[in-house]
């Protein structure tokens, strides 16, 4: 009997009958002669609400009061889920995070997987039951409850088909598919049918906002395929798998948009060995997420480094380079804040020459102008103005042409 893991977000149980809709995905497949779980979200808005609601109460909600509240979005959407199956003539048991011994590190509000103990699934699945599982949270080791950050239901899905070695993960969301770009933002927006492990985790990355990044770290880990599609139709989606050699043809896969971010710049430091592990211990200490890092050096024996955080990790980065511009004495630390941030993403850059020429060349003509540039194998990103960010991202899916067949090599 193979094992299948089905992801509803927010949207696909926004409501009873949405709720009941995918009640019925559920059941169809245990008809069909598979062990079924099934990983849900808050319902709808449940968890902006949420927020909402706690400032209210409070400005700055301590972390650890937050992920006792936005847990009970999921215990929400379980139960009805649960009670939705039983409806309809089925077994099914709802289980929260802590109860299927999904255990995490104690970062609260982005909590990382560390093990998941599935004999209480597998024994439930055994019964012949649905298994209804909460998603974005988990249990810390000294028994606090945490949440794996923003969108992470998805990460969960990946981690238990992983865990239980499942047939297929089918992430069931309100879009079809993944697209060559947003295309709220770029309407010629071509949905991808394949995309490799690598492809997509650049694009979750850089601000795809379709799948959560750690989600594809867990497929790309385990070898488990995932399926993104679409809750309201029976149409194939996008299947993220492992990079096969017809990849390497296509130049260009995507084009991202990443906004609400801050650039910090630390001039004067010390051009010397540890310099940049001891600023990055700190920020790592704090749990602050750093990308697009960028060091240059001076004749004067001295360097600036520049790197982005998310809007989130603002504040919290001001505080502890305040205490590192007065460790190391710095002249000046610079806050860019807003900044945006465009990217193109393929597998084929490691064999196609001009790509970052071309991609400069359609910010170029569209005057926009790069403050900084990061690259790696597979991906260019640039930092921009925000009110750029749009347009930035229209050009370069016009430049590659990623409306058309993608574009092949020679």
């Amino acid at each position: 009997m193979d094992l299948v893991v089905l992801k509803f977000g927010g949207t696909s149980v926004a409501d009873a009958q949405r709720i009941r809709r995918a009640a019925r995905r559920a059941i169809q497949e245990k008809l069909n002669g598979n062990q079924v779980v099934i990983v849900v979200s808050a319902m709808g808005k449940t968890t902006d609400k949420l927020i909402d609601l706690a400032k209210e109460i409070s400005s700055d909600p301590p972390k650890r009061e937050l992920d006792m509240l936005l847990t009970t979005g999921e215990q929400v959407s379980i139960s009805l889920m649960a009670m939705a199956i039983n409806e309809a003539g089925h077994e099914a048991i709802s289980l929260t995070g802590g109860q299927i011994g999904l255990i995490t590190d104690s970062v609260h509000t982005k909590a990382r997987i560390k093990e998941i103990n599935a004999d209480r699934i597998r024994q439930e699945l055994s019964n012949g039951r649905i298994v209804i599982v909460a998603g974005f949270q988990g249990i810390a080791e000294n028994g606090e409850i945490t949440t794996l950050g923003r969108g992470a239901s998805d990460t969960t899905a990946a981690a238990l088909a992983a865990v239980l070695q499942a047939k297929r993960c089918e992430i069931f969301t309100d879009v079809d598919g993944v697209y060559t770009a947003d295309p709220r933002l770029e309407p010629k927006a071509r949905k991808i049918e394949q995309i490799s492990y690598d492809e997509m985790l650049e694009l979750a990355s850089q601000g795809a906002g379709v799948m959560h990044s750690r989600a594809i770290e867990f497929g790309k880990k385990y070898g488990v395929d995932i399926h993104v599609r679409s809750s309201f139709t029976d149409y194939p989606g996008t299947l993220i798998t492992r990079e096969v050699q017809k990849m390497e043809n296509i130049v260009v896969s995507g084009v991202a948009v990443k906004k609400e971010l801050a650039q910090f710049v630390l001039i004067g430091l010390p051009n010397e060995p540890g310099v940049a592990a001891e600023i990055f211990y700190h920020l790592a200490k704090h749990n602050i997420a750093v990308d697009d890092i960028i060091q240059t050096a001076d004749q004067s024996g001295h360097a600036s480094t520049s790197f982005t955080v998310e809007k989130c990790d603002l504040a919290e980065c001001k505080l502890v380079l305040a205490e590192i511009r007065q460790q190391f004495k710095l002249p000046e630390v610079i806050c860019n804040n807003p900044v945006a941030k465009v990217s193109a993403v393929g597998v084929g850059m490691r064999s196609h020459t001009g790509v970052a020429q071309k991609m400069f060349k359609a910010l170029a003509e569209a005057k926009i102008n790069i403050n900084a540039i990061t690259t790696s194998e597979i991906k260019i990103c640039c930092i921009i103005d925000p009110a750029d960010a749009d347009k930035a991202l229209r050009v370069v899916h016009e430049a590659f042409e990623l409306d058309k067949q993608p574009a092949q090599a020679g």
